[in-house]
């Protein structure tokens, strides 16, 4: 009955009578609060019970959920926290993704990702926090919808096809239906992944390109809202991998499944997110469009995991950092605080010497450094210079694109532009 009260309350207060009106930032509040409550008053029950549900998105389970404007997330969690034997794992972690949105899990090996996974998929209970399905709960620590009934599809590093089973029935483990439907939707999966002609064929008569295929079309077969991917591609060659996560994601697209996938090669998550979040210890460090996320790094770490980095030390005096490269802008950061300064390999600049003289210092620039060829290689599409500096004998990385691969020993000059520098608190 307190719960029905609670729900009128903010009816109330979110539509106010006739001559009342509400600051602003009062009845936003109200309306987000009005939006995560999902209270079933009838006969004066408002709590969520396990006993009770039937179907993800019906009343009688969830309760009628607050009318909003705009559509909800079609995943959203919330605060979830996984602790196993007294470790924290995951670590109030939240975000949301939207229909047709791929959103990348990205981190090292043991920072979470996996678990937030099948926490979603339902596989393993979370210690405290929320799952939500197109508005609908389907997990917190007290009511719980099974895995099997999430529509929720998963795909696994390993492919995990049943080897006595024919590529068709594979594709149709999932599906529910007579034997012309099933026969009809396997057969428009496998035309989608160019593998009609192998629809009797068996798992080791494939190769590892085409049995992510049949992996991704046994996934798709029963319409899942929601596609869960935990490093489907980390087992092919990297020729193949990127042809296969081409098409992967066109398909992905057309469905209009929300796409959570985990990886932990930044590459991949570039090419096929919309939307990353950068995990580190169990927690979400930063999350945003790839190109934000590369390019407004919020610690030195986030810039290192997506390259390689150079560093300078200096200590701050009145919001300057100088080093040999000039002084940095060091905003907001208190005198005789030490920082360093982080940039790319790719965007130092090089240099010839000219009878022991460099370019001339610029605003955009800074002052040029004296190094010397320490080794070059060759790496494809760019070549990479390690420089021994004269300031302070450290090695300092730069890539070129193409050829160019000058002889130890040679003197160049270096520069590093303002606008692609990051500066921490050491």
């Amino acid at each position: 009955m307190a719960a029905c009260v609670r729900l009128q309350i903010l009816s109330c207060l979110a539509d106010p009578p006739a001559g009342f009106s509400l600051f602003p930032e009062i009845k936003n509040s109200i309306d987000t609060i009005a939006r995560q409550r999902l209270i079933s008053c009838a006969g004066g029950a408002g709590l969520l019970s396990p006993s009770k549900p039937d179907g993800i998105g019906r009343e009688t389970q969830w309760g009628p959920s607050v009318s909003v404007n705009e559509a909800p997330p079609r995943l959203e969690i919330r605060n979830l926290v996984a602790r196993f034997e007294g470790r924290t794992v995951v670590d109030d972690v939240s975000l949301s993704v939207q229909a047709g949105q791929v959103t990348c899990l990205l981190g090292p090996s043991g920072c979470g990702k996996s678990t937030t996974l099948r926490m979603i998929a339902g596989v393993e209970m979370q210690s405290s926090g929320e799952i939500f399905v197109d508005g609908k709960l389907v997990c917190d620590t007290v009511f719980r919808v099974p895995p099997e009934r999430r529509e929720i599809g998963l795909m696994f590093q390993d492919f995990a096809l049943f080897p006595h089973l024919s590529v068709a029935d594979n594709v149709a483990f999932g599906l529910k239906g007579d034997k012309a439907f099933k026969r009809d939707r396997v057969e428009e999966l496998l035309n989608r992944v160019d593998l009609m002609r192998y629809i009797d064929g068996y798992p080791h008569q494939l190769s590892g390109g085409e049995q992510q295929r049949v992996a991704l079309a046994r996934a798709l077969a029963p319409r899942p809202r929601i596609m869960l991917m935990d490093e489907p591609f980390s087992g092919l060659d990297n020729r193949l991998r990127d042809g296969i996560r081409d098409e992967t994601l066109e398909i992905l697209k057309e469905e209009d499944a929300a796409v959570l996938l985990v990886t932990h090669e930044p590459e991949e998550a570039m090419r096929m997110a919309d939307e990353i979040a950068l995990m580190r210890g169990g927690k979400i460090v930063q999350q945003g469009a790839p190109y934000n996320v590369f390019t407004r790094p919020v610690d030195k770490a986030a810039v290192s995991f997506f390259s390689d980095i150079n560093v300078l030390r200096s200590e701050v005096n009145g919001a300057l950092a100088p080093t040999p490269f000039g002084e940095f802008l060091a905003p907001g950061v208190p005198d005789n605080t030490e920082v360093e300064i982080v940039f790319r390999p790719q965007h130092v600049r090089l240099d010839f010497d000219r009878n022991g003289k460099g370019p001339s210092p610029t605003a955009t620039d800074g002052v040029a450094a004296r190094g010397v060829v320490e080794r070059a290689r060759f790496l494809g599409a760019e070549s990479l210079v390690e420089f021994r500096m004269d300031h302070d004998g450290s090695i300092l990385k730069a890539t070129v694109p193409n050829v160019f691969v000058p002889n130890p020993g040679r003197v160049m000059w270096l520069t590093v532009p303002r606008d692609r520098c990051f500066v921490f608190p050491a």
